[in-house]
């Protein structure tokens, strides 16, 4: 699932990402308004966490735009704001759902897989699949052809994040975004760290499924989709790039 989360806050959205990455959610965070709706416009998410009390723009304006823009992913209103008119009025801004500070992180959690299994008639696959390769997002199991894969935590994010977008290639940036946020570490780490995910993803196996696209980036994608969108995509190592 991925998640963006409109805060303030930098003590809050740290726990937030500590939290639900762990168990498998990709998120992304704005600290303003202007910032969150731009990305919620913009981009594609699963759910959004929505601050009221923000800069710039609050967060029922930001709703509001959101909205008016044709953007009807679900999106729960976070705030301390907990007068019976305040709740009113954010619902009626179109928020889905409305938690109070302070709260407890697995109701957030249980409130967000709901409204997503709402939003989708269904619940939501927590299993990625590429080929043979799967990857559970609830249990973090990594299998290739029935083998477990043991992973590196960085290693699961990236293969995360590529599986997820996958046919289409991810950017160098969008990946060290993911493992570091703005801050990435000195020297290529992203290059040994996609090494060693090519190591257990595709070492032990005859077809490779991670590709690199020279200038642009990674992708993973199973044989019969690279050669059916011809697209000639290099495959080799980073060791040797």
């Amino acid at each position: 699932m991925r998640v963006l989360v409109v805060e303030d806050n930098r003590n809050l959205v740290a726990n937030l990402f500590d939290y639900f990455e762990a168990r498998g959610y990709t998120l992304d965070a704005a600290p303003d308004g202007p910032t969150g709706l731009h990305l919620a416009i913009t981009q594609d998410f699963d759910a959004v966490v929505l601050d009221w009390g923000l800069p710039r723009m609050d967060g029922r304006e930001v709703l509001s735009r959101l909205r008016d823009a044709g953007r009807d992913m679900p999106v729960l209103m976070l705030t301390a704001r907990d007068e019976l008119p305040d709740k009113i009025a954010g619902f009626r801004a179109g928020a889905d759902d409305y938690l109070t500070k302070p709260f407890d992180l697995p109701e957030l959690e249980v409130r967000l897989e709901a409204l997503v299994a709402r939003a989708t008639g269904r619940g939501r696959s927590r299993v990625l699949k590429v080929a043979d390769l799967r990857l559970d997002l609830t249990t973090l199991d990594v299998t290739r052809a029935g083998k477990t894969l043991h992973l590196y935590p960085a290693c699961r994010k990236l293969l995360e994040v590529l599986m997820q977008a996958s046919p289409a290639a991810v950017t160098r940036d969008r990946l060290e975004h993911a493992l570091w946020g703005d801050e990435p570490p000195d020297g290529d780490m992203l290059r040994s760290h996609i090494y060693e995910l090519r190591r257990s993803v595709d070492g032990p196996f005859d077809v490779k499924l991670i590709q690199t696209l020279p200038r642009v980036g990674y992708r993973i994608v199973d044989k019969g989709v690279a050669s059916h969108d011809g697209h000639d995509a290099s495959q080799e190592s980073d060791e040797q790039r």
